[in-house]
């Protein structure tokens, strides 16, 4: 709201009927647009003694100028209007808070002055009937006026105030003008007024102590509340968790189900304290005592003061509340706000219980006004402190009693969404103060990597460390001590991302909402593809340095698999999704970059391994009178290297991986043999040498035939596929029609992995070779010149086509 606005609202615009005045305002106005002087105007307002209609016509010129000059201000300095405007506005609002404060004391004092006047008026006109009266049972009266007197002085001495305003509104309203003896009247007459003195200050008093007192009581009654709310909480949550392991039993089709009936545990149990400090009744609400609150409040209403006492009451608790919400700057809010929530809920339990049992102490509209005002202050004080927080777990500590203070107070009929709005708006800081946490464990973790396959030594490590995490490749349980398959940085990592799951979980699992699964997979996918992922990559590409360094990270990808499925279906579970409809879902390993990393490095390590024995292919006769039968002396070292590659291998590494592994360096090796042939050291070959590469090839997949055992029927012919291009430029060498290579046809059935560039530069080298052979005579010359000239058509049209 504007200040224009609000000038608009309490001005009523002027309406003038005179056309004089007006002829007058437009020359008033016309002055002050050109800066004329005024005092023509003012000498003659005052001369007809309208000062005030000038006044008012120069009040609506800047009022008209007020817009102009708004609309500036905004262009320039709209966040400083609007700073001033709400200034203004709960200026504004004080003025009429105060207003209203001394509208309702001038009210209640102009109530009570007349009915006093009218009482001293009542009194003596009473007395002088009843003087007359009073002549025939003045002893009478008198007796039974001491008897009433009495009375009242007993129940004083007593303390039963109730029962003394009774009487002493009996002596005032049945003997007070029936006395006849004028000294007694007149010191009733002064006495009773004291005596309703003495029992409101008294009943004042024991009011203001009951304010003490239900401060201390209600931050006991909120924290039983917070408690018996955690209770009920952990009960339900039991509950789910039973009914999970149910549902999974009926997944896996597990017939023997155990029934049992399960003995409810006392709400009340845990609450167990006096009737003063606050507990439970039987029926779960709790006992607290009022009993001065309701005397207060019955002997105010029995003097005529029940308005003035629900204000007062309204008041002072309307302080206290505010005063609850004094966060104190030196300890630390993750200490107090356990006792700041707790008061919070305690004193609106107390406001319930009094609203519901106090016959109209307290509306239920003050007690909404009261929440919303609490609501406000909650949101601020939550808002601060959570901007100051930094540790995911005292955001984690707080919130969890911030949704208890919220089911706790809904029981209660409070609504509660605004707080839980605050939950949510900080939902995100939470989650990446919990992801760096976990980036800070899982480097921690990583840092510590061996390399080394774990060893249990107790059955408790394995279920600790295998079978909580699903990683088990059996459900027999191994010898022990048990050498694990994986090093030990895989159940640590785990139980870093259970953790992370249960504290996500734990976060958003308030106000009674279950469905958000897909926010905590989004976050544990963030977790496992960002996180982890990018440390295992790190940890891959900065410390792996040696082969069995590689295979055991290699072997690890494969139970972080494993082990992912697992999280992913842990955080359903904990989220309410059931298991089946989470088995429906697929998603693609978040880890793969750090799998593929791995595997790259480890086949790199291995590359490198046989490039140093590929080096002996320089020395191999490339003009050799015959072939040699067993092979080059390179592809037997190298293929020793591979049965010890192997036999290792797989012993650690999954058989896809192992798979992998020596298909890549099985197509690294035939990309080795095929660069020799075609490297510019290699000037010219005969057929003698490429039948040795023939023999090594050969060696190389009776290798690939004596591992087929680890795979299955399909793969071993796969992972000869790797050999594809050494074979296959072999065999079209040695064939007897290579210009069938230019066939379309046949080069796609027969020589799909081959380069024509590879091809012409080779074939080149092998007819320059061949020269010797091509010249003998008889049936074996014959057959030779057809491949010459075979051969010489080849490089002919590879050279037309280059």
């Amino acid at each position: 709201m504007t200040y224009a606005t609000r000038i608009r609202r309490r001005v009523a615009p002027y309406v003038s009927g005179d056309y004089a005045e007006k002829q007058e305002q437009h020359l008033l106005s016309s002055a002050v647009c050109n800066n004329e002087d005024l005092g023509p105007f003012i000498r003659k307002v005052f001369a007809t003694g309208k000062p005030d209609w000038l006044l008012y016509q120069l009040r609506n010129f800047s009022r008209s100028k007020e817009s102009e000059i708004e609309d500036v201000c905004k262009a320039h300095y709209q966040d400083f209007i609007l700073a001033v405007d709400d200034l203004r506005s709960l200026l504004s609002d004080v003025d009429s808070l105060k207003s209203s404060i001394h509208h309702s004391n001038s009210t209640v004092q102009s109530v009570v002055v007349p009915l006093l006047s009218s009482l001293h008026s009542l009194i003596e006109a009473r007395n002088i009937s009843v003087n007359i009266k009073l002549a025939f049972n003045s002893v009478l009266s008198c007796v039974k006026v001491m008897d009433f007197c009495s009375r009242a002085n007993l129940h004083l001495s007593r303390n039963n105030f109730y029962m003394a305003l009774k009487c002493v509104d009996a002596i005032e309203g049945e003997f007070l003008d029936k006395i006849p003896s004028l000294t007694l009247q007149k010191m009733l007459q002064r006495k009773i007024p004291e005596i309703r003195s003495y029992i409101e200050r008294k009943v004042s008093k024991e009011f203001g102590d009951w304010l003490v007192q239900i401060r201390a009581v209600s931050r006991h009654i909120g924290q039983l509340a917070i408690r018996q709310a955690s209770a009920a909480r952990q009960r339900e949550e039991d509950l789910r968790i039973r009914q999970r392991e149910a549902e999974e039993q009926s997944r896996l089709s597990v017939r023997d189900c155990v029934y049992s009936l399960q003995e409810e545990e006392d709400d009340d149990g845990v609450l167990n304290s006096g009737a003063e400090a606050g507990s439970n009744s039987d029926n779960g609400e709790f006992v607290f005592d009022l009993t001065q609150l309701y005397r207060a409040y019955h002997i105010h209403r029995t003097l005529g003061l029940e308005d003035q006492f629900k204000q007062c009451y309204f008041e002072n608790r309307k302080l206290q509340m505010i005063s609850d919400f004094q966060v104190s700057s030196i300890t630390p809010f993750i200490e107090s706000h356990q006792t700041f929530l707790a008061q919070i809920a305690g004193f609106f339990i107390v406001e319930d219980r009094i609203m519901r049992t106090s016959g109209g102490l307290i509306s239920k509209l003050d007690v909404e006004n009261l929440w919303e005002t609490a609501v406000g202050k909650i949101r601020s004080v939550l808002e601060d402190q959570f901007s100051k927080i930094q540790i995911a777990s005292h955001l984690l500590l707080i919130k969890d009693y911030v949704s208890l203070l919220g089911v706790t107070l809904r029981s209660y009929g409070y609504p509660v969404d605004a707080l839980l709005d605050v939950l949510r708006k900080h939902r995100d800081k939470y989650h990446v103060l919990l992801l760096s946490d976990c980036q800070k464990q899982i480097a921690d973790v990583l840092s510590a990597e061996k390399f080394e396959q774990m060893l249990m030594k107790k059955e408790y490590e394995y279920s600790m460390n295998v079978l909580s995490f699903q990683l088990q490749t059996t459900d027999i349980v191994p010898a022990f001590p048990y050498v694990a398959p994986f090093s030990s940085t895989v159940p640590d990592c785990c139980r870093i991302v259970r953790s992370f799951i249960e504290d996500s979980v734990s976060f958003m699992s308030y106000g009674g909402q279950l469905d958000f699964y897909d926010v905590e997979e989004r976050y544990l996918d963030r977790l496992l593809s960002d996180v982890l992922d990018g440390a295992l990559r790190r940890i891959i590409n900065t410390y792996v340095h040696g082969v069995s360094q590689a295979m055991q990270v290699a072997a690890n990808m494969e139970y972080f698999e494993r082990a992912c499925d697992f999280l992913f279906r842990h955080a359903a579970q904990l989220s309410g999704l059931p298991a089946r409809m989470v088995d429906r879902r697929r998603r693609q390993f978040p880890l793969q970059r750090a799998r593929d990393a791995a595997e790259e490095v480890l086949s790199g390590l291995l590359r490198t391994k046989v490039d140093g024995f590929m080096m002996l292919i320089e020395n191999i006769n490339w003009m050799a009178d015959e072939p040699p039968q067993s092979g080059n002396e390179y592809v037997n070292e190298v293929i020793i290297y591979l049965e010890t590659v192997a036999s290792t291998a797989q012993q650690v590494l999954p058989i896809y991986v192992l798979k992998r592994v020596l298909q890549n360096l099985l197509s690294h090796i035939s990309e080795k043999i095929v660069g020799a042939l075609n490297s510019d050291t290699v000037k010219r070959f005969n057929v003698n040498s490429l039948m040795g590469f023939d023999v090594d090839i050969r060696l190389l997949e009776s290798f690939v035939d004596n591992q087929a055992s680890l795979f299955s029927s399909a793969e071993p012919s796969e992972m000869k596929d790797a050999l594809s291009e050494g074979r296959q430029m072999i065999n079209l060498l040695l064939s007897d029609h290579p210009e069938n290579f230019l066939n379309p046809v046949i080069r796609e059935s027969s020589y799909s992995a081959l380069d024509h560039r590879k091809v012409l530069t080779i074939s080149e080298k092998f007819k320059d070779a061949s020269d010797g052979l091509f010249s003998s005579f008889g049936t074996r010359g014959s057959r030779q010149n057809l491949k010459r000239r075979s051969l010489d058509i080849l490089i002919k049209r590879l050279k037309a086509a280059n």
